[in-house]
């Protein structure tokens, strides 16, 4: 059976100076690829060294003599506001745009995505005007007074994935602490981002707080990292362009924020709610298209209960509605782009060797599209959590399921891995509950619940899943400089030097 699949129609006005792609692709630019049809979208222009440098040197000007550095927090924090209120507004128009880039269900990106990118907005406003400083005396001598001010210039490079999300998170932070930044979108997903952006200016950002640069990160990306005139570096994405980036920023000692890979282990005990732990084990690897670096990718499943839970999951696997993205209904839409359909089907093949594996559902293309990245979510049954399946991040709605003995057990694996970003564990038995929550080497750790947030709390990964923490203290830290500033309280005597005869 063929399942049409076509490029919506009433689709907006893309960003400013870009139009629908016609012909072969354009020298010097990067094309789109819409992902349900494998049809030409867009040519985005990749930024030749001349206009990086030119955004670097704008942006240096809007923070050394624009307004927005000056503006009391109050005023930055109206403004902040403004912008909430603005992406609301145009909630539809994003929330297409990012569709279209990366073949996520329309539902979930305007639902979720495009609402948490306006909260960013405010969260951080708010924060502007609450943050305090500290001093410290030193009675008869001196009075300390410690600050925070902003670093400068930010680079801030957002992941194909999630790009309004994650990248106004890191945006809002750093402009409500009043930096001025650049914003390099992913080659594969800047629509949605060029479009904030010129929402914000819309809205009344001040001419050279935020700019866009496009191209790959190989190109502007590396030029920006390196460049001397960005003071800090805000990087979501893999883990092998993290370890580049963090080398090349070296040079100019740039501060440099990562949030990186995971391979996040979900303990489900025999003591857990069954139902509720199936319906979380499977957002845990299908929301998003499967396609997040806190995916629950690991299930480690109790002895006692893992042929009922396997049995379950499966079940509810097999009725995932796939498809077209911006047809109601739609759970889980088309791969993001070729490259990354073709590695996750390599893993596909992986599994289809057998061996170590045992496939329990998909592990190959959809059946009855004739075009379109679309791959079946994938349940496999994994004897030993050092085979690749387990170790290795896929970044699909692709689960590898073990059975465990017991909580020692699960714990065992859980931390047998190069990430530590996210874990799962779903138990009624606080004992257990509680001693996961010690003993698992992950930056967050959710009890019965999947993928919650908390802007106020830190969010980041141990081991090689990054470095640095974004949310509320962990944000203050990258895009502040604190200063201590020692006043005498009464004039002190000092050393008489070079008075000698």
């Amino acid at each position: 059976m063929k399942i049409d699949v076509s490029l919506p129609h009433g689709t907006p006005a893309l960003p400013g100076g870009l139009d629908w792609a016609s012909g072969g692709p354009k020298q010097g630019h990067s094309r789109l690829i819409y992902a349900a049809t494998e049809e030409a979208l867009v040519d985005v222009p990749d930024a030749s060294e001349a206009e990086v440098e030119a955004a670097v040197t704008k942006a240096r000007d809007a923070f050394a003599n624009g307004p927005w550095r000056k503006m009391i927090a109050a005023d930055r924090a109206r403004m902040l506001a403004k912008f909430e209120e603005a992406i609301l507004a145009h909630a539809d128009e994003l929330a297409t745009l990012q569709t279209l880039e990366t073949g996520m269900p329309f539902p979930q990106i305007r639902g979720m995505h495009v609402a948490r990118t306006a909260e960013n907005f405010r969260f951080f406003g708010e924060l502007t005007t609450s943050l305090a400083g500290e001093s410290y005396e030193q009675t008869g001598r001196y009075l300390s007074i410690v600050t925070r001010e902003p670093v400068g210039v930010g680079l801030l490079i957002a992941p194909w994935n999630a790009p309004l999300v994650l990248g106004s998170m890191k945006m809002a932070a750093a402009i409500a602490l009043g930096n001025s930044v650049i914003v390099k979108p992913s080659e594969y997903a800047p629509l949605a981002i060029m479009r904030l952006v010129e929402i914000l200016h819309e809205a009344g950002l001040p001419e050279g707080v935020v700019q866009v640069i496009t191209g790959p990160g190989a190109g502007a990306g590396t030029q920006l990292v390196r460049h001397p005139g960005v003071d800090v570096v805000g990087f979501i994405g893999g883990t092998a362009t993290g370890k580049r980036i963090m080398a090349d920023a070296a040079g100019s000692l740039k501060k440099v924020g990562l949030e990186l890979g995971g391979k996040s282990a979900n303990i489900i005990l025999e003591s857990a709610d069954f139902e509720r732990a199936v319906d979380g084990a499977l957002m845990g690897f299908l929301a998003g298209n499967g396609e997040q670096c806190l995916a629950g990718s690991r299930i480690m499943v109790e002895d006692a209960i893992a042929d009922r839970f396997i049995d379950a999951l499966v079940a509810r696997v097999e009725k995932v509605r796939i498809g077209d993205p911006f047809v109601a209904g739609t759970e889980l839409g088309p791969l993001a782009f070729k490259a990354h359909y073709d590695r996750v089907l390599s893993f596909a093949e992986q599994a289809q060797a057998g061996g170590e594996y045992k496939i329990l559902a998909g592990a190959k293309k959809v059946d009855g599209f004739d075009r379109g990245y679309f791959f079946e979510p994938t349940v496999v049954e994994a004897a030993d959590n050092s085979a690749s399946l387990c170790q290795d991040e896929i970044f699909g709605p692709f689960v590898a399921v073990q059975r465990v003995r017991d909580l020692d057990d699960a714990l065992a694996r859980a931390n047998d891995s190069e990430f530590g970003l996210v874990s799962y564990i779903w138990s009624n038995d606080l004992p257990s509950v509680m001693r996961a929550r010690r003993e698992l080497q992950a930056g967050t750790v959710w009890v019965n619940t999947p993928m919650a947030r908390d802007l106020r709390a830190p969010f980041g990964g141990y081991k090689q899943s990054g470095i640095g923490r974004d949310g509320l203290p962990g944000s203050v830290e990258l895009f502040t400089e604190e200063k201590t500033t020692m006043i005498p309280q009464e004039p002190l005597d000092l050393p008489k030097l070079g008075m000698g005869d």
